[in-house]
């Protein structure tokens, strides 16, 4: 047998097991209705999504504005070197 065969029915097993219950609450989603979300993440309900999608939301805006603090502090910050302003003559 084949490493290609094998693999396959590996995956087979895991898409099975991935639809067994709800991504948030873990309800089982035997003979319901499913509903995704970004491709292979099911839910039992609407609601479920929709709290998945505002936690998804709520974290990269977190995530963007850590990031934009982040680079604004590195914008505003000196280096810890020392510097010397003022006027030289040279003769």
């Amino acid at each position: 047998m084949s490493g290609y065969y094998y693999y396959a029915g590996q995956a087979d097993q895991y898409e099975a097991h991935y639809l067994d219950a709800c991504s948030l609450c873990r309800k089982s989603l035997r003979d319901s209705d499913i509903f995704m979300y970004r491709g292979n993440t099911p839910f039992c309900s609407k609601e479920c999504r929709q709290e998945q999608m505002e936690m998804d939301e709520a974290r990269e805006k977190n995530w963007k504005s850590g990031r934009s603090l982040r680079k604004s502090d590195a914008q505003n910050s000196t280096p810890n070197k020392a510097v010397r302003t003022g006027t030289v003559a040279v003769a």
